[in-house]
């Protein structure tokens, strides 16, 4: 119950700060309309009405990869800038569950870039969006959320070290959904990208989502894309052990 506590009180601050930033709501809104307009276009050119809703169902799912993906690599420099890093990793509870709950809320802003998306595909290009299994769709959206916030968690321990990890966030934002099949079916990548896309939990929850808006069976997806989670969580407490034992050795935590 404590460690419910503690991420809850953690997600629902951090949350609350994230929304009333300036910054993070052109990230998580406007800039995802520019990717959707030009998705939009291209799928519009397709004979089926489907191609559209996929399209948009993809734009939506980039804006919470998007808002997940820089500000989680550069999370822990943010805590460097502010002076407080030292402090929330000296705390009693483990860093792990301090770190956990900031990269979820990321996520959880891109809701704001997925209502977004889909109003603005409604609004100019009359996309009507039609989810033929709706329960399994609001199974879907959140499994993918967390998954993806997971996914920042393990990122952001993963470039803790690099003075310039804002940067490398930014490296990633466009490959990952570009590999996850966001825009571009997996069908027409190479070959050797579809190993790589598998090891991605948006993949599965790209694909959770569309099932259950699109028709079919969505629950294995869910939960390939849970599971995915769960083992980007586990990794992340483990690196984070080790990068603090190292921290603490050679006095480098503040990367001064």
């Amino acid at each position: 119950m404590k460690i419910i506590r503690v991420l809850a009180l953690g997600w629902a601050m951090h949350f609350k700060m994230l929304s009333r930033s300036a910054f993070d709501g052109v990230l998580g809104v406007i800039w995802p309309l520019f990717f959707a307009t030009t998705a939009f276009f291209m799928f519009r050119s397709g004979a089926r009405p489907e191609t559209l809703l996929y399209a948009s169902l993809g734009a939506s799912v980039m804006g919470i990869w998007s808002a997940t993906s820089v500000a989680a690599s550069s999370a822990l420099q943010r805590e460097r800038w502010s002076g407080t890093l030292e402090l929330l990793v000296g705390v009693p509870t483990h860093f792990a569950l301090v770190l956990l709950p900031i990269t979820i809320a990321m996520s959880t802003i891109g809701i704001y870039s997925m209502t977004a998306t889909l109003f603005w595909g409604r609004l100019l290009f009359g996309i009507h969006v039609q989810i033929e299994h709706p329960l399994l769709f609001v199974l879907a959206v959140p499994a993918t959320i967390v998954s993806i916030g997971m996914l920042g968690f393990l990122l952001s321990v993963t470039v803790v070290r690099y003075r310039t990890a804002w940067a490398l966030g930014n490296v990633m934002e466009y490959p990952v959904w570009l590999v996850c099949g966001f825009l571009v079916p997996l069908s027409l990548l190479p070959h050797w990208v579809r190993p790589i896309s598998w090891a991605l939990a948006p993949t599965w929850g790209i694909r959770a989502i569309r099932e259950s808006a699109l028709g079919g069976s969505p629950l294995p997806d869910v939960g390939i894309c849970c599971a995915l989670g769960l083992g980007y969580a586990v990794t992340g407490v483990l690196l984070v052990e080790t990068v603090l034992r190292s921290a603490r050795r050679t006095a480098s935590l503040s990367l001064t």
